[in-house]
């Protein structure tokens, strides 16, 4: 509906009736608790379940009852009604996944342009849940109002970095050389991760900036071990030698450029290169979908090619196994499905799925190329005839490139509502690299991340 229309209290006629539908739907339940501050569980999905031998939510009374309104306010007598009262008798409770009908009927009209109407809901081929009567001031004018401009409205819930939080919640603190956190969001990120006793930050860097950043953002660092090293050069080689001596089982980046922190994990003969490429993963946590999405490679590798791609590949399925899904689903992504000459990346991705047949790749379904809709949306592969264990479903994203990696990541944080952490992978350890604008949840679920995969891959 984008138009509405009234009927001007002069041409209500007794009898006259309306009604509407409304699926009834999880996400009501949470506008409902935010906006009128019930927070009583039985109303929340995920929360009501405690005995009650119904996984559904009950909806809540008061919501079921304002179904009555909208058919009032956009029906009958529609736009310009005004409320005196309203009497509401529950007789039965409705779920998430019922189809509501609201329903009003006209008694009698009245002075003052007062009309009462007969009111009820029910769950549609059903019971009838709620009866009552309504009066309300019905509008004198005709009159239609176009409803383009209202904002839509989106529910946002990260419940899959929560689950990663409480995974990691029991093991002990992963011990993080943490690289020049010499500014307020750098140390912040670690003292953040070692308040959830996710990490276990050594600092390494200039101990004046340090302290300098502690002091503006009120941190105590009395129980922190600090190592003075004066240049990022120094205070990344420090990091890397940190983990060859077992004091770390982790870096993260600080205040510092990427490339530096690499160049010492990258040096020959100190670094800690294990035989497979360095590769990025996002790990994201997109409201729309039922599980973790991985996107790769978005920060390392700028134009990777056909063996830097099954390290990426491999990397990244790694990652997710270590976080708990057993045989991850991998879309190699490009511009189309079908294989095409003209476009590189879509030969690239032919080869890969081919190459995890034949075992070259390992403990994931690989398959492309896949374009964008057709990777993450089943009915977008139906509809291009694409059958495959992957197409509609896939759990990591492979980017042709980093310009194309970056931009997905960044598209699903802030268009999409995503939650993204990262880590690093490929080196003798997991690599943390947290972004100035990352916020809370976002630098702790890269800790947990790094901690959980610390743990299935130990150094």
């Amino acid at each position: 509906m984008t138009v509405l229309k009234n009927t001007p209290f002069d041409a209500l006629t007794i009898g006259m009736q309306a009604e509407a539908e409304h699926l009834c739907v999880a996400d009501d339940f949470y506008v409902f608790a935010h906006s009128s501050g019930n927070l009583n569980p039985m109303h929340l999905p995920k929360e009501d379940g405690d005995g009650d031998g119904r996984p559904e939510a009950v909806a809540p009374s008061a919501w079921v009852g304002a179904l009555i309104s909208s058919v009032l306010g956009n029906r009958l007598p529609g736009p310009g009604t005004m409320y005196e009262s309203q009497t509401l008798n529950w007789t039965g409770r409705a779920h998430a996944g019922d189809i509501l009908v609201a329903t009003v009927t006209l008694t009698e009209k009245m002075d003052g342009n007062r009309v009462r109407f007969d009111t009820s809901v029910a769950i549609k081929g059903g019971a009838t849940i709620l009866t009552g009567e309504a009066v309300v001031i019905a509008p004198t004018e005709l009159r239609s109002y176009d409803l383009h401009d209202i904002p839509g409205l989106r529910v946002q819930s990260h419940v899959h970095f929560d689950r990663l939080l409480q995974q990691a919640e029991p093991l002990p603190p992963i011990p993080t050389a943490v690289v020049a956190p010499e500014e307020a969001n750098s140390l912040g990120g670690a003292i953040l991760g070692a308040e959830h006793t996710l990490i276990r930050p050594i600092l390494v860097g200039s101990q004046a900036k340090i302290e300098a950043a502690a002091a503006e953002i009120g941190a105590d660092l009395s129980g922190y071990q600090i190592i003075d090293q004066p240049s990022h050069t120094e205070a990344a080689a420090m990091a890397v030698k940190l983990v060859h001596e077992g004091q770390a089982n982790a870096l993260m980046k600080g205040h510092l450029h990427t490339d530096v922190l690499l160049s010492a994990v990258l040096k020959s003969g100190t670094g800690l290169r294990m035989g497979r490429r360095l590769s990025h993963v996002f790990v994201m946590d997109v409201p729309s979908l039922d599980h973790l999405l991985f996107v790769t490679d978005a920060a390392i590798n700028i134009a990777p090619d056909l063996e830097t791609k099954v390290d990426i590949i491999q990397n990244a399925i790694d990652l997710a196994i270590a976080l708990g899904i057993e045989a991850p689903k991998v879309g190699v992504l490009s511009a189309v499905e079908t294989v095409n000459p003209k476009i590189p990346s879509t030969l690239d991705a032919a080869i890969l799925s081919k190459m995890a047949d034949r075992g070259q790749i390992r403990g994931g379904v690989v398959d492309g190329p896949l374009a964008m809709d057709n990777a993450v949306d089943i009915t977008a592969a139906r509809i291009k005839g694409i059958k495959s264990a992957v197409a509609g479903h896939a759990e990591i994203l492979v980017a042709p490139n980093l310009e194309s990696g970056n931009m997905l990541a960044k598209e699903l944080t802030f268009l999409a509502g995503a939650e993204a952490g990262g880590i690093v992978l490929g080196a003798r350890c997991p690599i943390i690299l947290t972004s100035r604008s990352d916020d809370d949840k976002a630098r702790l679920a890269s800790c947990a991340v790094a901690a959980l995969y610390a743990r299935k891959v130990p150094v």
